[in-house]
């Protein structure tokens, strides 16, 4: 496998062994080695979790594999605690692939692009920000005119708390 580039996103509303959410998501950055990444934002939760979230997303250069990188990142979910169960519930950490360099993958296990993340501002505003010009292989458009279409069909939450 050629270098390839992804961008992971990252988000947690529970304390675990690095401290709060937002050591968790800084925590996690490095231990898979992230060469760039976004601003940790809050966001609402999406589900039934009534915690907020911190999240971030990064630029993840590797060797890997769509299904490899998967697996290390399951690994780091796991070692920071992470406990499989409700879906959308209270997690210590929670690492995704939203994109990759590569273009598309799909198994019963992974989906390249992340299926949901053009409609989740929280991860496509920080995607526009780090990568702006990435083109969406589904759609052909970049981050920014995916950002900007998702925000002109919805206003824009006032004032997030931003810091890293």
């Amino acid at each position: 496998m050629t270098r390839s580039s992804y961008i992971v996103a990252f988000g947690s509303n529970r304390r675990g062994p690095h401290g709060g959410p937002r050591a968790q998501v800084l925590a996690a950055m490095r231990a898979i080695g992230a060469a760039r990444a976004s601003p940790v934002v809050d966001s609402l939760p999406v589900g039934p979790s009534t915690r907020r979230f911190a999240n971030a997303v990064a630029l993840v250069e590797s060797d890997e594999a769509p299904p490899a990188l998967l697996a290390r990142l399951k690994a780091v979910e796991r070692a920071f605690g992470r406990r499989r169960g409700r879906r959308w519930g209270a997690r210590v950490i929670d690492l995704d692939v939203v994109l990759w360099s590569g273009g598309r993958w799909r198994e019963r296990a992974l989906t390249v692009p992340h299926a949901a993340f053009r409609e989740r501002r929280f991860v496509l505003a920080s995607v526009a920000a780090l990568a702006p010009d990435w083109r969406d292989p589904v759609t052909r458009l970049t981050m920014r005119q995916l950002l900007r279409r998702l925000t002109a069909r919805r206003p824009v939450p006032r004032s997030p708390r931003v810091g890293l």
